[in-house]
């Protein structure tokens, strides 16, 4: 058995000892509670400041989450097309689903992706709160293994697609100053900032 494959089957042997953690479990797994929470917060951040500096920091480094989210996303397709990865219950593991099947590859895991994009690039322009995306993002991705729709691996390629492309988009969003300051002063003029 390879390394890999013991890490999960140790994490994911810890689902169905404790029904309050597997709900909880099942929560932060779902495709969409934590997008949608990180999603919320970063509105908060979008509008959650007096100091215009700091708000057009956070902006500019929003704008840079949702295109290196998007573009994650295309990556994990491109690659989902040219190769099948089957998850684990799919793969003869011994698996504690506690989780829906999900049709698609098992990696690199889209979840983690989305997710580690959007901390990656909240963290470039503000540490604090990238590093509570982080640990978010880390935390859907461990809930994922623990459900049993995905390997370590799995996560971990996920996440690095995702930072990486958000580090790329921020770096390259920051290259093309003052296009970036331009649209952020006509988003408030359009009563949009």
């Amino acid at each position: 058995m390879s390394p890999g494959a013991s890490v999960f089957l140790w994490i994911n042997g810890l689902a169905g000892r404790f029904a309050p953690l597997d709900y909880l479990m099942r929560v932060i797994a779902s495709d969409y509670f934590m997008i949608v929470l990180m999603c919320a917060i970063m509105l908060v951040m979008w509008f959650g400041t007096s100091d215009l500096k700091t708000r057009e920091r956070d902006q500019k480094a929003i704008i840079c989450a949702a295109i290196g989210l998007g573009l994650s996303n295309v990556w994990v397709n491109l690659i989902n097309n040219v190769y099948f990865w089957p998850r684990p219950f799919d793969a003869g593991h011994a698996v504690n689903l506690i989780f829906y099947r999900p049709p698609d590859p098992s990696f690199p895991s889209n979840t983690a992706a989305v997710t580690f994009a959007i901390a990656t690039a909240v963290f470039m322009a503000n540490r604090r709160m990238g590093g509570v995306f982080y640990i978010m993002a880390a935390t859907m991705g461990f809930s994922r293994v623990f459900v049993g729709v995905h390997y370590p691996v799995d996560i971990l390629g996920g996440a690095a697609l995702g930072s990486a492309t958000s580090f790329v988009a921020f770096k390259l969003f920051h290259w093309s100053e003052p296009l970036p300051s331009c649209l952020v002063w006509l988003g408030r003029r359009l009563y949009l900032m």
